[in-house]
């Protein structure tokens, strides 16, 4: 069988590529090991948000008494928690089936690799091998959680996040390795449900690739939820023999037995480009990576690569937004390349972060001449009546052309916020624009219009 464009893996890189490609009129097959919708949609970015979800409403039923009403007795269910998060996953895994179907998208089952002369070779569930024929070849084949040499994830007693997902009982206590947005995440998680959690972070402050500001507001977020944060601290061992783990900690002060039920190893994610068949093409990975040129066209003919498996950021909206240049690209339409400098990125704990562009500490290092605007939640009507008044919004703005460099956001709801600072800044407004932009009162997102006119020392309102 020959099809104009086969696409391997069904993730948000692989699926969108395949139905962009169906609405452009290109015969397309996609090829999926799993789950439609692959690691994102089924254990990662959707799953996760509804574990949040489930925590935020159990935080705001105890707080009961800050907003006028008695809850009393309030406890987790993990079952159904966990029950609730597979649910979404599944409603999600069916609404990619549905777009598939709807755009006449071929869905063939199996694990692909790729063969000289545009071909795909896919080992089927039922454990035969078919070979199909394209013009053009997508990898969108994802990846996988990386393990640490002297932590490997045995799903007992170290996990990674699939078992952080989908607890048969809560521990009494984790330990998290890493504090990105999925040690992050599962940290604030198991701690709204009452787990003793211990992040353990490598670098001097958490969340370590945002703002200062925005770090040393989160560290004190979560202490103030009472997890245990040990940063420019590192895991040297972890030893899961017995009952309890006991993980070997260099910290500044000297080496700290850190003792926990549980390990959550979140210390980032690899490539799956092994077996893909790469080798035998001639073509060479860095540090797992594939090598693309500015459309993702790779050093074979007809081969193209996305997300993860490039040296571009590992995010859901990063590989879409690759996928759909990738095969407007193809088709001809001239698109323009993805800017990633203007990639929003959002933890989903409480208070929300989200943030794009530059941050403080890189225009100092790049020897920009910038001013800040920052707004507090302090300071916002709508975030006092919610109860939700931790937080800023934070402009890093260029003092030459008043554009904006950089937002920082963290606050109720943020993660909803921020891609309207996409959207300015790639239309270049300036941050007299911004702050003359009209917006509802009250509202969260009043703050950024008000971290825009600070920025000239103009922010007036409350």
């Amino acid at each position: 069988m020959k099809y104009d464009i086969i696409v391997i893996g069904a993730g948000p890189g692989g699926y969108v590529a395949a139905i962009r490609a169906a609405q452009l009129g290109f015969n397309t097959a996609v090829v999926e090991r799993s789950e439609l919708g692959g690691i994102c949609l089924n254990w990662g970015c959707i799953p996760t948000k509804a574990l949040l979800k489930s925590a935020q409403a159990l935080h705001h039923a105890q707080r009961g008494a800050d907003y006028g009403f008695t809850a009393e007795g309030v406890k987790p269910d993990l079952a159904a928690i966990v029950a609730r998060s597979r649910g979404v996953s599944a409603t999600m895994n069916k609404g990619v089936e549905y777009l598939f179907k709807k755009n006449k998208v071929t869905v063939i089952k199996g694990v692909g690799k790729v063969l000289p002369g545009k071909q795909v070779s896919v080992l089927t569930l039922e454990g035969a091998t078919e070979v199909f024929e394209a013009d053009h070849i997508i990898l969108a084949t994802g990846s996988h959680p990386a393990e640490l040499p002297f932590a490997p994830i045995d799903g007992e007693k170290i996990w990674c996040y699939y078992q952080a997902l989908v607890p048969d009982e809560l521990p009494k206590s984790l330990a998290v390795i890493g504090s990105g947005a999925i040690g992050s995440e599962f940290a604030f998680f198991y701690r709204s449900l009452g787990v003793e959690v211990t992040v353990i972070e490598f670098m001097d402050r958490v969340l370590p690739i945002e703002d200062d500001d925005t770090c040393a507001q989160i560290s004190r977020s979560f202490r103030k939820a009472g997890i245990k944060v040990m940063v420019s601290s590192s895991v040297k061992s972890v030893d899961a023999t017995g009952e309890i783990c006991r993980l070997t900690v260099a910290t500044k002060k000297g080496e700290e037995i850190v003792e926990a039920e549980k390990v959550l190893s979140a210390v980032g994610v690899r490539p799956n480009t092994e077996g893909l068949g790469l080798e035998d093409l001639g073509i060479e990975r860095n540090r797992g990576k594939v090598p693309v040129d500015t459309y993702y066209k790779t050093s074979v003919e007809g081969l193209y690569a996305i997300g993860d498996i490039i040296a571009t950021p590992a995010l859901a909206h990063v590989a879409s937004a690759e996928a759909i240049c990738c095969v407007e690209a193809i088709a001809g339409l001239h698109p323009a390349p993805v800017n990633y400098d203007n990639i929003p990125g959002c933890t989903y704990i409480t208070p929300e972060v989200a943030s794009v562009g530059m941050t403080e500490r890189k225009a100092k290092e790049l020897g920009i001449d910038y001013r800040i605007g920052k707004f507090p939640f302090t300071a916002s009507g709508k975030a006092t009546a919610a109860g939700a008044r931790d937080g800023f919004v934070k402009l890093v703005v260029d003092a030459a052309t008043d554009k904006v460099l950089g937002a920082h956001l963290v606050g109720d709801n943020v993660s909803e916020m921020v891609g309207g600072i996409v959207a300015a800044r790639n239309l270049g407004v300036t941050a007299r624009q911004l702050a003359g932009s009209m917006f509802p009162h009250p509202t969260m997102s009043e703050a950024l219009m008000e971290a825009a006119a600070a920025v000239h020392g103009e922010a007036i309102h409350i």
